[in-house]
């Protein structure tokens, strides 16, 4: 059995938006850390404005190497309606939390970004792991990652590590996920 492992760039108020803001903190540790986080997927779960500007961007990314080369190659599960993906995506058919939670069973899937796709997936009990890099910067507003639900989910913190620049690197473990079955689109 897969895993759903959701990694976000976030502020220390909550807020996942335009992840400009993080590279002046960018380093080695968290290079490696991203790494990490790619190199233990079989796949990459998109909404449909990630997808577009990582689409855009990786083919002709200036990053040579292994990460490059692993961005470029795995397969690509996008959550939109539109026709016609490119990039080594296909379009999640159907039910999407039926479509995920059988994508879930055959690989580890990886979500970047795609907030309403968090969302979604926190609300229909698929996220497994929360990958976060927390940066010591407050937005005070934007996209947030964690939207209310209904019931909120318990974590379990496995691994972290706080960084000379103040970033805080931190996996949580989904111990009772939160379901409320929303609909998507």
């Amino acid at each position: 059995m897969g895993k759903i492992v959701v990694a976000e760039f976030v502020s220390t108020d909550g807020y996942i938006q335009d992840p400009a803001w993080t590279a002046p903190y960018w380093n080695d540790a968290i290079a490696a850390y991203k790494s990490a986080e790619l190199d233990e997927a079989d796949a990459l779960l998109l909404g449909r404005t990630t997808y577009q500007g990582f689409a855009a961007a990786w083919p002709n990314h200036p990053e040579e190497g292994a990460y490059k080369d692993k961005m470029n190659s795995m397969p690509k599960h996008v959550m939109t309606s539109r026709d016609g993906l490119e990039w080594n995506a296909t379009r999640i058919e159907g039910d999407p939390a039926e479509s995920i939670g059988k994508l879930r069973t055959e690989r580890n899937l990886l979500l970047f970004g795609s907030a309403s796709v968090v969302e979604f997936l926190r609300a229909n009990g698929l996220v497994d792991e929360y990958h976060l890099v927390v940066y010591p910067v407050l937005l005070g507003s934007g996209l947030s990652l964690w939207k209310p639900v209904e019931a909120e989910a318990t974590m379990e913190l496995t691994q972290s590590r706080s960084l000379d620049n103040g970033v805080v690197l931190a996996t949580y473990k989904v111990t009772s996920p939160s379901v409320v079955r929303p609909s998507f689109g």
